[in-house]
């Protein structure tokens, strides 16, 4: 019984295995050089609705960080919380955006008027 049960793990375990190695040779990709003209088009306008984005997002922060004050202060800690981290995710959010456009303004040889930074 017990050599019927290690012959099985083999079995699926050479399976998955197997499969893994397929899928992963499958999606190969080597996309690093550099963007398509398509891409590059493209930027401004990527840029623009960044740059509406992060408008909104800026404007709402003190919104958040006063309710946050408030909920604390009226001791709501678990409802403050919840609102700081979604003030922390939004920020890093803003972040990643902003560090992915430079990526692309710096490929396309653009310039961009849209990497404000939240502090």
């Amino acid at each position: 019984m017990f050599r019927k049960i290690i012959a099985g793990t083999a079995v699926a375990g050479a399976l998955t295995f197997g499969m893994a190695g397929i899928a992963g040779a499958a999606t190969t990709n080597t996309a690093t050089g550099t963007p398509s003209a398509a891409v590059c088009a493209k930027a401004a306008k990527v840029e623009a609705r960044i740059g509406a984005w992060e408008a909104k997002v800026n404007a709402r922060i003190p919104k958040a960080e006063n309710r946050e004050t408030q909920a604390r202060n009226a001791g709501h800690t678990k409802l403050a919380d919840f609102i700081a981290n979604r003030i922390a995710k939004a920020q890093a959010r803003e972040t990643k955006v902003n560090a992915r456009l430079a990526t692309i303004e710096a490929k396309c040889g653009t310039t961009g008027a849209a990497g404000s930074t939240v502090g």
